[in-house]
């Protein structure tokens, strides 16, 4: 019971963390109707540039965060501007497979500057632990959960009850007659997109400080875990990324605790555990836990 109940917290602020990248999915979806492949890109950006401020530049923790996350927005907003909306308007599945592309071509040169290093993040917590009842767990997942809590609080909060909210609800209930209605799409996507630049790099902030070694090129494969998430909540609900993510995340961290148990199904199989849950999920419910059925006249 000792080892479930380590695993589960640490499970659940893996989730919270998870929970912040699915959000940037769903919300980008929402909007256009883009499935953002580009989103690991975007993390990768943020913690690159918050590792090198921190820790070449020796710039205060918070500001290098601050500016990784500056950076990262930056990257959406030129995506969204210059790439995304001269496309959406022909063919929005040709959207999707073009941010694979910016995916792979940031992810390359971000991978080039990291070489073969392991990048730190230069975080204040270091490998400090807090024991809880008993329980030893790392304080930056402490962090991390109360962090993405208030995030994610303030997101929902936002989204329920402010104008930009309602304007995204609309839009993505019926994007002509929102239109028609004086919502600007542009407007709605261009905040969306950035929305999900600056969660993606305070994700990857979390991701890659400890337990983790640091900022590595296999972080994006991490990242990309997110995506299950989104999928097992349903791509089109907001409430449906955050407890995807908890899925997600508690499912993965059991499943390599108890990775001795789970011996006979090959080394390293937690890492497969979200898109083996994902499948499940869609056997049952093919639009997600919380997603929008679709009817077709047959």
């Amino acid at each position: 019971m000792h080892t479930f109940l380590q695993l589960l917290i640490g499970g659940m602020s893996l989730g919270a963390v998870y929970a912040l990248l699915a959000l940037g999915f769903v919300v980008v979806f929402k909007a256009g109707g883009v499935v953002n492949f580009a989103h690991p890109a975007l993390l990768m950006v943020g913690a690159y540039f918050t590792s090198r401020f921190s820790t070449a530049d020796h710039f205060p923790f918070p500001l290098a965060v601050l500016m990784g996350v500056a950076i990262a927005v930056t990257l959406a907003l030129v995506v969204e501007r210059l790439l995304v909306r001269n496309v959406a308007g022909h063919a929005i599945l040709a959207v999707s497979i073009m941010t694979i592309g910016v995916d792979v071509l940031v992810q390359t040169e971000i991978t080039r500057r990291i070489g073969i290093d392991v990048l730190p993040m230069g975080d204040p917590w270091g490998s400090s632990v807090v024991t809880i009842v008993g329980l030893t767990v790392p304080q930056t997942r402490l962090i991390a959960l109360a962090v993405s809590v208030v995030l994610i609080a303030a997101f929902l909060a936002w989204f329920r009850f402010s104008s930009w909210g309602v304007a995204m609800r609309a839009t993505a209930e019926d994007p002509a007659t929102a239109s028609l209605m004086g919502i600007r799409r542009s407007r709605i996507s261009a905040t969306s997109w950035l929305i999900a630049g600056a969660l993606a790099a305070i994700a990857g902030l979390f991701i890659t400080v400890f337990p983790s070694p640091g900022l590595e090129p296999a972080t994006a494969a991490v990242a990309l875990r997110a995506f299950p998430a989104a999928i097992i909540g349903g791509l089109d609900s907001v409430g449906g990324a955050v407890v995807g993510g908890l899925v997600v995340g508690v499912t993965e961290a059991l499943a390599q605790g108890y990775a001795e148990q789970l011996s006979p199904l090959g080394t390293g199989f937690h890492t497969v555990m979200p898109y083996l849950v994902m499948v499940l999920v869609l056997l049952a419910r093919p639009t997600g836990l919380f997603g929008t059925k679709e009817l077709h006249r047959v």
